[in-house]
């Protein structure tokens, strides 16, 4: 390159080419631009103070001309009308300047969307005027450039036009304009903006003050939030701290290597070093990080003297700040990200209590290998982060688990977690906690929360107390119908123990069948062995294939369990006009339709396929169940209206179908004939003629059964002799599905010792309850409603005696004064004279609760009060007081016990039982809030500490309830919402949506006028304990085979078993002195059944048990006994001679619960008003429930008293 001569002697400023018109010499002009800048900002800072100057004064005068014009309008009225014009003008002209300012602030205010766009759209363009200085910082700090060829100067000039107008808009809007002109933003556009067109202008370009963009950093965090990105305090603080921070290190960054390339202007810029605007980002940063390397410094005076001052401010604010940032850094949540869902795959919230061990127990079901293929993610949400055991258990389950912090009670949390596309939400409560009120409103307020974000979302939530599930009907989102389901804890717990109140063991049983277990296999031959191979059938549903179309639901069920191996109990049906409606062992009058869920018991959910797969046409032949499978053959297909169809063929008049229709709007009865087909003719057996002929061939009607005979007139056509109905009874509650009476005084139902002692109580229930004042309501209204339910004749109901503090039960009484046969014995369980006074001894079933469980932080001591009564009863000795009552006279031998008369001979399944001599034998279910202290209750088991409850002898034997069993709940009611209907079904006795909807009204149940509507939801199957010693099935209980009982039941009775409750030493052979017994679920078709077996089945309800004994003389032919509902009764002939005596108190009531032929009889109840008359002397005993020993019989009655009978309501 040549320079020309002028310049040859001198040094080269900056960089020359002939191509582009610069001055020859190379000569700075960076005071051009600098001038450019200066003059801006100090003329503008001029006109604005000459402007205030000049109105000041301008008020001034006006101000002094003001005083002496009013002056003038008061003297002279003419001139004010003329005043009042120009002031209007001026007014006129005021607001028309004041709409330009408002438009001007709301455009530059981000108010609109026009403002926000144009907000972010300024601070986007400012870091790109930044980035283009970044590239620009390479070159020389001044040089020659051709505006039309630098595409950056370009794209910098468009962008400072966009700057200078939005300075425009600022100038236009801001209310004081010299505070406006001092602004950092300001000075950032003086000094960055008019350099530009100087540039254009002298084609060369200036790198200057264009660091100063940097400072456009600071209003980041004011961006973020108007974009609705930062919500927080924390975030807001951070970007704040850390904007200002790169900001100031930027900017100073840039003069420093805006100095340094120059050098000092009184050095004829000589003394300059070439430096990299990222080599002065270097320097500013171990300058403020005070540790100073040295291999990068300023040389420049100007450089140096910045460097003074800056190190001040600079180790201030990097002392202050970056640990600020570093703390917020690392206080930010480790789970406060977002769930990025998985396309395909479906995912679950789960929030409420959420623990080690509530988790553990969760996953440990839900994702059990049982279950086939759970493609379901699990997300969990709580507001506080996992301690390391729950961290590690996250860790281990990675695939499908996820954990975020944060509450469902925050919108924005429930938006992280993505609740509006997930698949449902489950709330888990804290079955600890002191306050369960409190615990329920919190899981409500959670329910509220998340439906109110999505209405639409299937919620399942768990509840402790009964009467606070009445809340969440307040919700309007709130639908059962659509999945919604809430799991009341104390409701399903009391109820599981009322079950085993009427059969043992009961509890144990349903709580292993909705529970995932893995099978354990035992080679011994022990308890444990029969009892793990029953815990390992789940409860599961399936569709019925096609080829079970117009079967008949036992001809079904029997090929089922022979065939595929699998046991049906309950159908659900739904239809396209109808909703779905439960039908548990319905009998044979139930046929078939296309797509009926069936509802199974069965090892793992692939065996129940088999019911899906079933061809008859491929499978008839095949024995092996497990070749079952899916076949290639043509099946017809219906329509979808065709599948759904309802048949009803039964020919009756306008009263039968209109019971038709009411029995559908009963949710949970099992005995109904709403939606399945009603033919007369019995379907043929779906079995091959060899089972038929290994199972007593052809399947008998249960009408033609000597022991159970079924005699409706609602259900039979042509009926003309329909009792008149009183309708002015009120004997069972609205619904008709339990018994009810008139509230009654608490003082009316309580016993002294000596009443109770006298009242001779037997074959009752005892319900040992601590809890004080100051205790949480357990709803004892859960316990009692199973064993009223309307399923139950009225003498079958097992009276209720209350043991326990009178100031507790004084709380839980409102729940309780409709029901019938309730006492209570002020007093406490630990106490045995107050056992002894309620005949403990006699009693059907001991029941120990406590309300004081959750009040002792000492998880171990928890279960004190339960395990001291518990311990405290087995300790106890009884004299034989049925063999001395029938040593001492015959006159008062308790029907069923006297062995004279051939009627009541052994053969009728009514024989003497052994009386309980000691506490051991005595049937007693503890309620236990801590698993590990199950150990304390059998002091002959070996248990181990760590042993599962469900693995314990206590547990086993149905002698131990947790309420921590009920947490596989929310797994099963997940995959299978039926499944949650199903279990109230059993265990409830018959609470529907209906009635819950009344206790949320009125908080206590209202009696109804009895209809044949009410009358026939009594109509629905029980659970109870069939003994094999002797009556109709004494033949197989001596060595015969568990699956011939089941076809023989089935077929005779309608009764469909599933599950045997045997001695726990039955399988040494030897006799044993040991009465505990233990639950076998589903045994297979080729178990041996051994006498001393106690068969579970579910039950039909019998229609001639209610029967009043109108005639109890000796030649009566049938005359049921009063007996317990636990056992299968046998009828029996009463106790000839005896008249009825009846209180004249008593009212005598008119009802035709059950109809005979016969057109003259009377029908009367006798409802007393105190359960217990004190002025009783003598009653007689009862024969007890064959559960507890081996000397007890096929049946159970509880006896007639003495001096009264109690009649059928």
């Amino acid at each position: 390159m040549t320079y020309p001569p002028a310049v040859r002697n001198m040094a080269v400023i900056i960089p020359y080419t002939s191509d582009v018109p610069c001055d020859a010499r190379g000569q700075r002009m960076w005071w051009a631009f600098l001038a450019s800048s200066m003059v801006t900002f100090f003329g503008g800072l001029f006109i604005i103070l000459l402007w205030r100057t000049f109105k000041y004064l301008w008020t001034v005068c006006c101000h002094c001309k003001g005083k002496k014009k009013n002056v003038q309008r008061v003297s002279n009225p003419a001139v004010l009308g003329d005043g009042v014009t120009k002031a209007a003008v001026a007014v006129s002209e005021v607001g028309w300047m004041t709409s330009v300012k408002d438009w001007a602030g709301v455009m530059i205010s981000a108010q609109t969307l026009t403002g926000r766009v144009l907000v972010v759209l300024v601070f986007a363009l400012s870091i790109g005027a930044l980035v283009i200085y970044f590239i620009d910082s390479s070159k020389p700090i001044e040089s020659c450039q051709q505006f039309d060829k630098d595409y950056t100067l370009q794209i910098d000039m468009a962008f400072n036009v966009f700057f200078l107008l939005y300075f425009g808009l600022r100038f236009i809007a801001a209310n004081d304009k010299l505070w406006f002109w001092l602004e950092v933003n300001s000075v950032v556009d003086f000094f960055t903006v008019p350099p530009v067109f100087v540039s254009v202008y002298l084609n060369r370009s200036w790198l200057g003050l264009r660091f100063l963009r940097a400072l456009r950093l600071i209003q980041f965090s004011e961006i973020l939030q108007f974009l609705n990105i930062l919500k927080t305090s924390n975030s807001i603080k951070l970007v704040n701290l850390c904007s200002i921070f790169i900001s100031t290190w930027l900017t100073a960054a840039g003069f420093i290597h805006l100095v340094e390339n120059s050098g000092d202007p009184w050095e004829n810029f000589q003394n300059s070093q070439p430096l990299s605007y990222w080599e002065c980002v270097y320097l500013l940063m171990v300058t403020m990080s005070t540790v100073g390397y040295g291999d990068v410094c300023a040389k420049t005076t100007l450089g140096r003297l910045f460097m003074v001052f800056f190190i001040l401010g600079g180790l201030a604010m990097f002392a202050s700040y970056v640990p600020e940032i570093i703390e917020l850094i690392g206080n930010r949540k480790k789970y406060g990200g977002s769930y990025s869902a998985v396309n395909g795959r479906k995912h679950i919230v789960v929030c409420g209590h959420i623990t080690l061990e509530s988790v553990s127990n969760f996953l440990k079901d839900f994702l059990h290998k049982d279950r086939d293929d759970v493609n379901v993610e699990i997300v969990f949400l709580h507001n506080i982060s996992p301690n390391l055991e729950l961290e590690a258990l996250f860790k281990r389950h990675f695939t499908q688990v996820e954990f975020y912090q944060g509450s469902v009670l925050n919108p924005h949390d429930l938006a992280r977690v993505k609740i509006e596309s997930a698949d449902a939400c489950l709330i888990l409560a804290n079955k600890y906690c002191a306050d369960p009120d409190a615990e329920d409103a919190s899981n409500i307020m959670r329910v509220i929360s998340i439906k109110n974000y999505h209405p639409k979302i299937r919620i399942i939530t768990q509840m402790l107390q009964y009467h606070n599930k009445a809340h969440l009907l307040n919700i309007p989102s709130w639908n059962w119908k659509e999945g919604d389901d809430a799991i009341c804890l104390a409701e399903l717990k009391l109820g599981f123990i009322a079950q085993s109140c009427l059969a043992q063991g009961l509890s144990t049983m349903l709580a292993n069948l909705f529970s995932m277990r893995s099978y354990i296999k035992i080679e011994e031959d022990t308890w444990q062995k029969y009892y793990l191979e029953g815990v390992a059938n789940e409860m599961y549903t399936e569709y019925l294939s096609s080829a079970f179309v117009g079967l008949s639901f036992p001809t079904i069920c029997e090929l089922c369990y022979v065939k595929l191996k699998l046991l049906l109990i309950a159908i659900e049906y739904k239809s396209d006009q109808r909703e779905s409606s439960t039908l548990i062992n319905p009998g044979n009058h139930v046929k078939m339709q296309e797509g009926t869920l069936g509802f199974f018991i069965a090892s793992d959910a692939k065996e129940v396929k088999r019911a899906l797969f079933y061809c008859k046409a491929c499978h008839d032949d095949i024995t092996d169940p497990k070749r079952i499978k899916k076949c290639g053959c043509k099946r017809t297909k219906k329509s979808a209206y065709k599948r759904m169809h309802l048949a009803c063929c039964v020919a009756c008049g306008g009263a039968e179908r209109q019971y038709k229709r009411h029995l559908y709007y009963v949710w949970v009865a099992s005995q109904t004939v709403a939606g399945v087909s009603v033919v007369e003719e019995e379907q043929q057996s779906a079995l091959s003629p060899k089972k038929k002929q290994r199972n007593g061939g052809m399947r008998t009607s249960p009408t033609c059964s000597p022991k159970i005979i079924r005699h409706d007139p609602l259900l039979v056509p042509g009926h003309d002799q329909m009792e008149t109905m009183d309708e002015n009874i009120k004997k069972y509650d609205s619904t008709g599905m339990f018994h009810w009476c008139p509230s009654k005084d608490i003082e009316k139902v309580m016993l002294t010792r000596s009443e109770a002692a006298m009242t001779v109580l037997s074959g009752h229930v005892v319900v040992c309850i601590f809890g004080d004042v100051k205790s949480a309501l357990i709803g004892l209204r859960n316990l009692v409603m199973p064993l009223r339910a309307s399923n139950f004749h009225y003498h079958e109901l097992k009276p209720i005696v209350f043991v326990g503090s009178l100031e507790y039960l004084k709380r839980e009484w409102e729940t309780l004064h409709n029901f019938p046969k309730v006492s209570i014995l002020p007093g406490t369980p630990l106490s045995r004279a107050d056992l002894r006074a309620v005949n403990i001894n006699l009693c059907d079933m001991c029941v120990i609760l406590s309300a004081n469980q959750n009040n002792i932080d000492d998880a171990s001591l928890q279960d004190k009060e339960c395990i001291l009564a518990s311990l405290n009863i087995k300790s106890m000795q009884f004299d034989d007081s049925i063999g001395l009552l029938q040593a001492n006279s015959q006159g008062f031998t308790p029907p069923g016990m006297d062995r004279s008369s051939p009627e009541n001979s052994p053969v009728h399944g009514l024989v003497r039982k052994a009386s309980i001599t000691t506490g051991a034998n005595i049937p007693i279910i503890t309620e236990l809030v801590n698993d590990s202290n199950v150990q304390f209750l059998d002091q002959d088991d070996d248990d181990d500490p760590d042993t599962e409850l469900y693995l314990t002898q206590p547990f086993a034997c149905g002698t131990a309830f947790a309420v921590s069993v009920l947490d596989s709940l929310m797994s099963a009611t997940y995959f299978n919402d039926n499944i949650l209907t199903l279990i109230r079904t059993l265990v409830t006795g018959g609470a529907t949506p209906e009635l819950e909807g009344l206790l949320a009204e009125e908080n206590a149940l209202r009696g109804g006028y009895s209809t044949p509507q009410t009358l026939a939801n009594r109509d629905r199957c029980r659970v109870a304990q069939l003994a094999l010693y002797d009556g109709p099935f004494a033949d197989l209980g001596d060595g015969g085979c568990y699956g011939d009982l089941f076809c023989k039941a089935l077929k005779t009775y309608n009764m469909l078993c599933f599950g045997i409750y045997r001695l726990r030493d039955a399988h040494l052979g030897a006799p044993s002195q040991c009465t505990k017994r233990y639950v076998i679920t589903n045994p297979p078709y080729d178990f041996e059944l051994v006498p001393t077996d106690l068969i579970f089945c579910l039950m039909q309800f019998d229609h001639n048990a209610g029967q009043t004994r109108t005639n109890l003389s000796s030649h009566s032919t049938y005359c049921p006994s009063k007996k317990s509902p636990s056992a299968l009764s046998i009828p029996s002939s009463a106790r000839p001679g005896r008249s009825r005596s009846r209180d004249p108190r008593d009212k005598q009531k008119r009802t035709v619960n059950d109809f005979n032929d016969s057109a003259d009889k009377n029908w009367y109840t006798d409802e007393p008003e105190n359960s217990f008359p004190r002025n009783t002397q003598t009653k007689h005993t009862n024969t007890h429930t064959a559960n507890q020993t081996n000397q007890y019989k096929s049946t159970s009655n509880i006896i007639q008293p003495i001096r009264e009978v109690e009649e059928e309501p």
